[in-house]
């Protein structure tokens, strides 16, 4: 039987680019080291070892990793807690635009 729950909600790097000047609110669940190697400066980094103690706004939540494997694991989680969560496909690997260091 086919079911709309496992579909997951997904844009590109390139979709992701355009929605940045719209105020999403973005979480880079790679470790801390990682974030700081170089983040898109609107993201906030919050680790897939503490997404499940998240609390921010229930509307839509963009999710970022490097390739996409955590993020869509950190999708699951926050799914089950009631937000509308949005994987990036391909994570930072795939991100062309302009990063933050430290």
């Amino acid at each position: 039987m086919f079911s709309f729950m496992s579909m997951k909600k997904a844009v590109t790097t390139a979709d992701l680019a355009k929605k940045l000047t719209t105020g999403i609110t973005l979480l880079d669940v790679r470790t801390p080291a990682e974030y700081r190697s170089g983040h898109i400066k609107q993201a906030k980094n919050t680790p897939l070892s503490s997404i499940d103690t998240y609390t921010g706004n229930r509307k839509e939540v963009y999710l970022i990793c490097r390739s996409g494997a955590r993020s869509a694991q950190a999708y699951r989680i926050l799914q089950q807690k009631g937000y509308q969560p949005i994987n990036v496909r391909g994570g930072m690997n795939q991100w062309r635009g302009a990063v933050v260091r430290g």
